[in-house]
């Protein structure tokens, strides 16, 4: 472990199994939570889970399973520990008391890679708000110290705490960074607007399923793609033209299961790109082992957003990178879907949708073509409604 010490911090990661999410679920939580520190720049070296009825109010896990997490850190000189749940601010507190080492949950650690990510200052206002909004509750003397940015009137008055002074200054920047939000939501409206009534279509779907990817081969232009968790924040739109027939294509930020609420409320203008749409592209990795769960979770999530009705195809891309396991002829248990292959999956999900579905890899182009045609004739649909007078394209 000691070249992983030079090089990144590391990690511990903490999960309970109960009536909400049973073993094989908090290990696949767990992994992705792994993937989620890694992105952030920290390696996982262990996790601890136990089962639990529900959270305990105090510490999360049970006491004695945190008096083994914390021995556990300070024999190994661990960096972090990190939660797969979001923790009340006491939950906070008292773990904090017992490692005396930086406690992160699965809230902060994504609002963390959201920091990072953030290059516009649409995306850094919406990200600095959500972080703001997460921190106000959980102001604790051991680790949050704000730099004193009142001056004149109005400074620190007799017998303020310190904590009282740094949640007035961030109560100020939250009011602040609304209406700066507001102002730029004005401006982005503006922007969709001018763009007249042009047909268009949203890539939608789990964080790191290949969206950006496809933006880059449909457009033929250069956004940035890398295999990390939320390599996209801001959306993107282009112009593209198939055929002779133009249309906006958006590449949006991903979904991720248990996504804090504070962002979903601060990136709600990010996705009114989404709810005017005239079609959303859900794209699935289908190389993932739980891609069926990362649909579900893209599905309820566009419900939420008011989206569930809107014109949907799925487009499982990655199938360059799919395997399967292949059972052997005296194996008599039941299938499981790892043991299917990519032909029994295509006709499985072909023969369930009424919608129709693509499979392709957009990293090898596989498929494109079909892809090409199917968005053509869907545009084209639309096009054809909204201009019936228009035979330029047809």
């Amino acid at each position: 472990m000691g070249e992983i010490e030079k090089t990144q911090e590391t990690a511990v990661l903490v999960g309970i199994i109960n009536r909400n999410q049973d073993e094989r679920q908090v290990n696949e939580y767990l992994d992705e939570l792994a993937f989620l520190a890694e992105t952030a720049g920290a390696v996982s070296i262990k996790r601890f889970v136990q089962k639990l009825d529900s959270p305990h109010p105090r510490t999360f896990v049970g006491e004695g399973k945190l008096n083994e997490i914390v021995t556990f850190v300070k024999e190994n000189d661990v960096d972090l520990i990190i939660f797969d749940d979001e923790l009340s601010p006491s939950q906070l507190r008292n773990i904090e008391k017992m490692a005396e080492v930086k406690i992160l949950d699965r809230t902060n650690l994504i609002l963390d890679i959201f920091a990072k990510r953030a290059l516009t200052a649409y995306a850094k206002a919406q990200v600095e708000l959500a972080q703001l909004q997460y921190l106000l509750p959980r102001l604790t003397g051991m680790w949050t110290h704000l730099e004193r940015q009142r001056g004149g009137i109005g400074m620190r008055g007799p017998g303020e705490s310190e904590i009282e002074t740094d949640r007035r200054v961030i109560r100020t920047k939250i009011a602040r960074l609304k209406e700066d939000l507001i102002l730029i939501d004005r401006q982005m409206s503006t922007q969709r607007k001018n763009r007249g009534d042009m047909v268009r279509v949203s890539l939608v779907g789990y964080t790191n399923v290949g969206k950006s990817t496809m933006m880059n081969m449909l457009s033929k232009s250069e956004v940035f793609a890398e295999n990390k968790l939320f390599a996209t924040l801001d959306t993107t739109v282009r112009k593209v033209t198939i055929g002779n027939l133009p249309f906006l294509l958006a590449d949006t930020v991903g979904f991720i299961r248990k996504l804090p609420h504070q962002l979903v409320e601060s990136f709600k203008s990010t996705l009114d790109e989404v709810r005017e749409s005239d079609i959303l592209l859900h794209v699935v990795d289908i190389s993932h082992p739980q891609f069926e769960d990362q649909l579900n979770v893209v599905t309820s999530t566009l419900a939420e957003l008011g989206v569930g009705d809107k014109p949907t195809f799925i487009i499982f891309n990655k199938i360059d990178a799919y395997t399967y396991d292949a059972k052997d002829e005296d194996d008599l248990s039941e299938r499981q879907q790892s043991n299917w292959t990519l032909e029994e999956l295509k006709q499985s999900w072909m023969g369930r949708n009424a919608d129709p579905c693509m499979f392709i890899s957009a990293k090898d182009r596989t498929n494109i073509e079909g892809l090409r045609e199917m968005l053509y004739e869907k545009v084209k649909t639309i096009h054809a409604a909204r201009y019936p007078y228009d035979n330029f394209f047809y």
